[in-house]
């Protein structure tokens, strides 16, 4: 019974991971398709407008001021460099969740293999910007990707894969 009850905390925790990674992902398609077409000084505006409460308040806000000031020096290709990845990234990402949740049995180390290269991409980004955000999400990410492995290892044993694209919806 012990064993059954841990499966089932466990498969509900990857649920909610996979589920969150794809509503991450989602998040990115939009956010890159919006940076296709709108201008850096028009997402500087934006950031102004939204920190603009919140400074009123506490000039030193570090979130709001980092915020402010990373995009104060956006230049077009960085622009259209972060529109490609949020695309390519947000694109892999809700496409392997789709079929994770699918029990696509190939999805499941492809997504382990794809989950880890973004991991270790994100660290790398964090040892050049030292983005608390880019280590909380590397954190999360690490879950995730053990949860993927257990899940997979779960469905291997109960051959609980789907044999068609309807079944275990």
């Amino acid at each position: 019974m012990k064993l059954k009850l841990k499966s089932k905390i466990i498969q509900t925790f990857f649920k909610i991971g996979v589920i969150s990674k794809g509503i991450d992902g989602l998040l990115e398609i939009a956010g890159g398709f919006l940076l296709i077409f709108i201008t850096p000084q028009q997402i500087h505006s934006l950031f102004k407008v939204l920190t603009q409460h919140e400074l009123s308040e506490d000039p030193k806000d570090i979130i709001a001021n980092y915020l402010l000031n990373s995009t104060w020096h956006l230049s077009p290709a960085t622009k259209n460099f972060a529109a490609i990845y949020l695309l390519w990234h947000g694109l892999v990402k809700a496409g392997l969740v789709a079929a994770l949740l699918l029990r696509k049995r190939w999805a499941f180390p492809v997504a382990i293999i794809a989950f880890l290269l973004f991991l270790i991409y994100q660290l790398y980004r964090y040892s050049h910007t030292s983005s608390p955000a880019l280590l909380a999400l590397s954190v999360l990410d690490v879950f995730v990707i053990i949860l993927t492995w257990l899940e997979y290892r779960r469905l291997r044993k109960s051959n609980g894969f789907a044999s068609s694209p309807i079944q275990h919806l």
